[in-house]
Parts: C-alpha cells; sequence; structure tokens
C-alpha cells in the first residue's frame, strides 16, 4: 500500500527507484576512567585515529569540485588545534579513555555550532559529526560502509548521511538521497545540489521506515517521499522527471548568458559565499561574481582572531579566482546569534538589536583594521569591495571612511599595493538605515540590502520564532515600501543598490524587484539559473508596470496571491 513521508527538500528534483538503507554500525564508548599509566596510550591512539583518518580523505577517491573542498575542509578541522588540544586536556587533565574525549569534544564543537541561528553556521555542527564518527571507527578498528558498488536507480537513505559518506559514493547509480536528519545547508545538500541529486532532508525517522529493496519515489519539489507506488504512479513521476530534466536543461544552456532583459537593460546577478567552495559552486551556475562574503565564517571556524596575513591570503585566493568580476566582502558580523569560541560575549537580553557587526569592531578597532588591511591589500588582486554591516547613522559611515584613509596612508608608507579607488557600500538592513538612504548615499558607492534583517526590524517579529513566523513576510507592504525608498535613494544620487538577503534568491520575486528598479540580485547558487532566465524573458517596462501594481496592494496575502498568479 502506497505511503507519504515528509521531509524538507534540500536538493529540487524527481527520483523513482529501490531503497537502499544505509545502516551504520554504532561505535560503543564509555565514561570509564583510565589510569595515570594509560594516558600515553590513548593519546598514542588518538594520534594514529587522526593521522589514518586524514589519510583516508587524503586519498578519497572523488570527481566533483564540491566534493573535494568538503574533503580540503574536513582535513583543515582535522588540523585544528582547538579540537585536538581538546581531545589530549580530556585524556591528561580528566583522566577520560579516548573514545569517550574524543566524542564529548566533537559534541561540543557540534552543540556551538547548533546552538547558532544562522542556518549555514548550525549545518556545520554536521561536519563536526561526521569527523568524530570517521575517527572513532578508527579507534575502534571499524571500516565504514561502501557505496562504491550500488545498483542502479538507487535511492540512498540513512540516518544522517554525511559528507564522507558520498566520498565513495558511486554518483553513476545514486539517484537520490534521503535523511532523518540534516538542513538545507548542510554539505550534503551542497553536494547533492552540484550532482543534481534530489534530497529530503529532516525526515526524522523515515531511516526506521524503509528497508533495502523497497520501490520509493522522491519527491523534493513537494518536499515528500512515496513508499511502494504502484505503476501509474511512477509512470506519472518518471514523465514529470523527464519534463523537469527539460527545464534544467534549458536553464543550463542559459546560466552562464548575461542578464539582459528584452529591452537591453542589464541587470547583475551575483552569490553569496561563506568559503572558496560556496565561490566554486556559485560559479559554476553562472553567478558573475560574489555580492556578499560573509567574513564571519574566518574567524567562528578558527581558534583565534585571524590575523591580517591569514586574511589577506584567503581574500586574494578569492579575488584571483574572480579576476574582473566584483567580490563584495562583509566586513567582521559576530554577535547576535554568531558567537567566537574564544570570545567572551556579554549575556545580553536582546542581542540581535545590542552589541554586534560595526558595534563590536568600532571597540575593537585593534582586529577591526586589521580586516581593513587584508581587504584593502586584497583589492590589489582583483574586483574587491568593502561592504559594512548593521548601519545606523551617517556618523558611523563616516568613522569608518576615516579609518580606510589612515590605513591607505600606512599602506602607502610601507610600500604595499592596493585599489586606492576601492569601492565601500554599506548593508541597508535596519530601518534607520533605509530612512535614512537620502544622506547615507552621499558617503558611500553602493548600498546592499540585507532583507533577512531589515524584515524582521521592520516587523518587530523575531525570524527565528516559531510564534510569530506567520508574521515575517518580506512581501510584507511595508517591507516592499523600505525597499523601494533605498532603491529610489541610491539612483537618486547616480548610484546602485543590490541586495543579499534571502528574498533576492526567491525568484517569484525577481519579476518583481527588477521592476523595482533593483541593480544587483546576490542569490544563492541554485536560483540564478532561474533568475537569469526571468530577467532575459520579460521587458524592463513590463516590470516596473508589475511593481507599481504590488506597491498599490495594501496586505501582505493580496501580494502573494498577485505574486502567485504571475508565475
Amino acid at each position: 500500500m502506497t505511503k507519504s513521508k515528509k521531509g524538507i527538500g534540500s536538493s529540487d528534483g524527481i527520483a523513482v527507484g529501490k531503497i537502499y538503507l544505509l545502516e551504520k554500525e554504532e561505535v560503543e564508548v564509555t565514561s570509564e576512567k583510565i589510569t595515570e599509566e594509560a594516558k600515553e596510550k590513548e593519546l598514542k591512539r588518538v594520534s594514529e585515529a587522526f593521522e589514518s583518518y586524514t589519510r583516508d580523505l587524503e586519498n578519497s577517491n572523488v570527481d566533483s569540485e564540491i566534493q573535494k573542498e568538503v574533503i580540503t575542509a574536513h582535513l583543515s578541522m582535522l588540523e585544528d588545534p582547538f579540537l585536538t588540544e581538546s581531545v589530549e586536556n580530556k585524556i591528561t587533565g580528566e583522566n577520560q579513555n579516548a573514545e569517550y574525549a574524543l566524542k564529548t569534544s566533537v559534541d561540543e564543537m557540534a552543540a556551538m555550532m547548533e546552538s547558532l541561528d544562522d542556518p549555514y553556521l548550525k549545518e556545520r555542527a554536521a561536519d563536526y559529526k561526521d569527523i568524530g564518527e570517521g575517527l572513532l571507527y578508527k579507534l575502534a578498528g571499524k571500516e565504514k560502509a561502501d557505496l562504491s558498488n550500488l545498483p542502479k536507480n538507487t535511492i540512498l537513505v540513512a540516518k544522517e548521511l554525511t559528507p564522507s559518506d558520498t566520498s565513495n559514493m558511486d554518483k553513476d547509480s545514486v539517484i537520490g538521497f534521503a535523511m532523518d536528519l540534516g538542513g538545507k545547508t548542510a554539505h550534503v545538500s551542497i553536494i547533492a545540489q552540484t550532482l543534481g541529486i534530489p534530497a529530503l532532508v529532516g525526515m526524522k525517522d523515515i531511516s526506521k521506515n524503509v528497508q533495502t529493496g523497497q520501490d520509493a519515489i522522491i519527491d523534493a519539489f513537494e518536499d515528500k517521499m512515496i513508499l511502494d507506488p504502484d505503476e501509474s504512479e511512477k509512470n506519472e513521476y518518471l514523465e514529470r522527471s523527464k519534463r523537469i530534466q527539460e527545464e534544467k536543461d534549458r536553464l543550463d544552456k542559459g546560466k552562464f548568458d548575461k542578464a539582459v532583459t528584452l529591452d537591453g537593460h542589464t541587470v547583475e546577478v551575483v552569490t553569496n559565499i561563506g568559503n572558496m567552495e560556496d565561490l566554486s559552486l556559485g560559479l559554476s551556475q553562472g553567478a558573475e561574481g560574489v555580492g556578499l562574503f560573509r567574513t564571519e565564517f574566518l574567524y567562528m571556524e578558527n581558534d583565534h582572531f585571524p590575523t591580517e596575513e591569514e586574511q589577506f591570503n584567503v581574500y586574494k585566493e578569492a579575488a584571483e579566482a574572480l579576476k574582473d568580476k566584483p567580490l563584495i566582502i562583509r566586513t567582521l558580523d559576530i554577535g547576535g546569534d554568531k558567537s567566537l569560541s574564544y570570545f567572551d560575549f556579554p549575556e545580553e537580553e536582546n542581542p540581535f538589536l545590542g552589541w554586534r557587526a560595526l558595534r563590536i569592531c568600532f571597540d575593537k578597532l585593534e582586529i577591526f583594521k586589521a580586516q581593513l588591511r587584508a581587504i584593502l591589500r586584497a583589492s590589489f588582486y582583483g574586483n574587491v569591495k568593502i561592504l559594512l554591516p548593521m548601519v545606523i547613522s551617517v556618523e558611523e559611515v563616516k568613522k569608518v571612511n576615516s579609518y580606510l584613509e589612515e590605513l591607505k596612508s600606512e599602506l602607502d608608507i610601507e610600500g604595499l599595493e592596493y585599489n586606492k579607488n576601492i569601492e565601500v557600500g554599506i548593508m541597508v538592513e535596519t530601518p534607520a538605515a533605509a530612512l535614512i538612504a537620502g544622506d547615507l548615499i552621499k558617503y558611500v558607492d553602493y548600498f546592499s540590502i540585507g532583507t533577512n534583517d531589515l524584515t524582521q526590524y521592520v516587523l518587530a517579529a523575531d525570524r527565528g520564532n516559531e510564534k510569530v513566523s506567520n508574521l515575517y513576510n518580506t512581501y510584507n507592504p511595508a517591507v516592499l515600501k523600505a525597499i523601494k525608498m533605498v532603491i529610489d535613494a541610491s539612483h537618486k544620487a547616480g548610484k546602485w543598490t543590490g541586495m543579499c538577503g534571502g528574498f533576492a534568491g526567491d525568484t517569484k520575486a525577481t519579476k518583481l524587484l527588477l521592476g523595482m528598479g533593483l541593480d544587483e540580485f546576490s542569490a544563492p547558487a541554485s536560483s540564478i539559473p532561474k533568475i537569469k532566465e526571468t530577467i532575459k524573458n520579460i521587458t524592463l517596462e513590463e516590470a516596473k508596470i508589475f511593481a507599481e501594481e504590488i506597491m498599490k496592494i495594501e496586505t501582505t496575502g493580496e501580494i502573494e496571491g498577485r505574486i502567485k498568479e504571475e508565475m
């Protein structure tokens, strides 16, 4: 009998095939204490486990760039002294056995990441768990499951499918993923998107309700898995899959085209990144540059404030990879939901309204100036721009501009090269910045609208609070009016406005934003081909008329209804 199970679609598509259930053997871990004499032996076991697992990763046979970059990221985590020292200290200082010291250290790192509201950072917890699992297997002398020789048309089901599980996976045979755990921004979801494999995550208990060989269908568009489908259902979905593949092929053909409307208006379509892995994915989908480099990841995935040199090397690598394409680097945006393991933040009643972003940078000038110097130096190697987060006043912008002039003078004296005309912009993500956009634009070169925070601040609705999730909606007329106000202010001054918030990647909003005058869309890689196709198939005049119509509507529901009609 046909059954349907709900999940979260993290990589669009349809798969019709048979299930292979990946059942992992658990490594038994006890909290039994060790003797003083056993410490050296346990330390040696841990060291050998790290060395052996590192060799396995280095020898992984993977084809796609995204898988290679995941392996590189995991190798970097294995070299992180914060993790290794934590394990060693638990053995030497707390007499913990190797397995327990490793598990508790990894659990602490994962819990720290899971406590964050930022979905991308939250999903990094899965990477720590992946590494922990691999190391525990080494300590126990066990081998991971071999996925290199699976039957054709396999739908891979697991409690949690880790990036290393995919490193030896037969990608020609696996046509879909389904997992109990995970989220849209997990590495496995990104791998699925890159490989074009439909995936469902967050299915809670799917691994307990299926068996190997069972017929199944994944419909990642409708966020569901159909178990034991009959022949008519299979044929229906195979036909749908064929039509979807035809659309994907069409989008793929045009994804590297410029986004030019039928009447000749050009818009820039770029992507948001947190590391080089994201950059590769964005470029593979036709991104024309980077509209937001979230530099906080350099700080959060470290055990110290990264030095100027460490940051310079990362920014330079990204700038060189992009050549003449834009690289917009946002200055440090910690606080709120983003903490650091090596820095104590004060307890705050409302952290999203508290000591965060520029406010921290102004109080920690040495850290801020090190980052600004690194960005300036990297600007010599590409089309680098600076983006300032959480701005609420002209005074703040003037202060940063004065620091930049001071640092440019230092670099001149030291004989270090940089772009003397580097552009500086601000993220418009506070109502204050939207209201004084006409004043702020005098002191910057561009705006980039951060719709995630702007929406929650304009509507006074916490975007992470399920109780008010029905209120948090960027289609609300108040938010749309704030966006239009910002775009108009920049255009009046002869400058431009981009958008790096989640709304830019909402392909239902593309025509509306184009008509409102948005100059740049900075979106997730997966949205880029569709955004470009939408822009290429309408005129700017047509989009303007549509936007004017939407801006006259007074309720969110009516706006969403009209948007749906247009689709």
